[in-house]
């Protein structure tokens, strides 16, 4: 009788106190989700957005825009990245805006007469309508939301990496810094490369930041298209327009974007003294 009341004793009070462990528990919180309905692509769109820590709606706020910034891809990460360099380094407090994909192929391509590339890749094709909604909505809806400063970042790798060079040479004043990372210049027989000395001479810049980035683990035509990108914005000798070319000698394509962030973040915001 003795044992059987310590056993009960024992199943009451451990069930106790996992009820009050449970009651403490709470969802772990870093962002909001919003979503914005575009009259230009003709869908809903979900943002993924993350506001500093001591977010104030009276202060204005630099914005980075994430392209692939849907939750299950570089959405996390990244956020910890700026927390990180928020933190420990000289980089102001910011609005990460996660763009989440339906169909990155369609939106972050231009079209292409090419048949074998519209036979392999069906959807695509769509960028301008894409840049628009960046352009005319996406971007007018996140200052109707948050104060911001006119500061915006473009972070986009692979086909984002395309979209974002097509930006800087098509409608380089969107945003004033651009990290461009692996872009997939390959697409449509690399016309972009050859179209761009005559885009960069017809366009008037205000001051900008790019950064490219490319991995020497990446396929050679990834990395000698970086390069090309990089010697032809040099010779435009564009105006107020710094511009940084990494070349991470341990990535691939499939790794390069995290580290390149990070390293395009060391050159904007040096350490803390």
């Amino acid at each position: 009788m003795k044992y059987s009341f310590l056993v009960l004793f024992c199943i009451l009070h451990f069930s106790v106190q996992g009820q009050s462990v449970l009651k403490q528990s709470a969802s772990l919180t870093i962002g909001e989700v919003k979503t914005i309905s575009s009259s230009i692509l003709k869908e809903e769109r979900t943002l993924n957005i993350y506001l500093p820590q001591n977010y104030d709606a009276t202060k204005s706020y630099p914005v980075i825009y994430l392209l692939d910034g849907s939750r299950n891809e570089d959405f996390l990460h990244i956020v910890g990245l700026v927390q990180f360099f928020n933190l420990q380094f000289k980089m102001p407090d910011c609005i990460l805006v996660g763009i989440a994909n339906i169909d990155r192929k369609k939106d972050f391509t231009f079209y292409t007469d090419k048949k074998d590339f519209q036979k392999e890749f069906p959807t695509t094709g769509h960028s301008a309508e894409f840049i628009n909604f960046i352009e005319k909505e996406l971007q007018p809806f996140i200052q109707s939301q948050y104060k911001t400063n006119g500061t915006n970042y473009l972070i986009g790798q692979s086909l984002g990496g395309l979209l974002a060079t097509e930006i800087v040479l098509k409608r380089p004043n969107l945003f004033s810094h651009y990290l461009i990372l692996s872009p997939s210049l390959w697409w449509d027989d690399e016309s972009l490369l050859t179209q761009a000395p005559e885009l960069l001479s017809k366009s008037s810049p205000k001051s900008k930041y790019i950064y490219i980035a490319v991995g020497k683990k990446e396929h050679p035509v990834m990395q000698k298209d970086a390069e090309t990108l990089v010697t032809i914005l040099q010779k435009a000798q564009l105006k107020d327009t710094k511009i940084d070319f990494k070349s991470m000698p341990n990535d691939n394509h499939a790794t390069i974007l995290h580290q390149s962030v990070y390293e395009a973040f060391l050159l904007l915001f040096p350490f803390k003294e």
